[in-house]
């Protein structure tokens, strides 16, 4: 049977490597959120510029305006592939970190769970101890009276 004092450590270190996995959870949702507006503004980016490239060329539009319309909307598809995929890694790494935590949670739990098992053990062990010298003195009691009435 592990002491209780091993027990205690166990489960204050498995506390502070949950701890750690928590920050590290945070930082990873924090960082998705990050990637995931960056994406809302890339793709709010494009919706303007588009709208911008079509009045301008209702009004009329060169040829090489055209083009440059053309070639910086392609710049920015690229930039939200990119993003998504940045997105996707983002969400990834949180999926990831997620199981760490909950994997450090389920092993410090554990530990709690044995530790309560072996202190209901210490008291069933100790109310059995309780109960045998209670009965052992119940006994010795009727021995004593019955050898007063002799």
């Amino acid at each position: 049977m592990v002491k209780s004092s091993t027990m205690e450590t166990l489960i204050n270190l498995a506390a502070e490597e949950v701890e750690r996995a928590a920050v590290v959870l945070g930082h990873t949702v924090t960082a998705g959120a990050q990637a995931e507006q960056k994406l809302a503004l890339l793709v709010q980016y494009r919706e303007d510029y588009v709208v911008r490239f079509e009045e301008n060329r209702q009004a009329g539009l060169s040829v090489l305006g055209y083009k440059n319309y053309q070639f910086f909307i392609d710049k920015l598809d690229a930039a939200i592939d990119g993003q998504r995929q940045l997105v996707k890694q983002a969400q990834e790494r949180i999926e990831e970190a997620k199981a760490a935590w909950q994997a450090c949670e389920r092993k410090r739990a554990s530990y709690e769970i044995l530790q309560t098992r072996a202190q209901m053990q210490a008291m069933k062990k100790e109310s059995r101890r309780e109960q045998k010298e209670a009965d052992e003195f119940s006994s010795r009691k009727v021995r004593m009276a019955k050898l007063k009435q002799r």
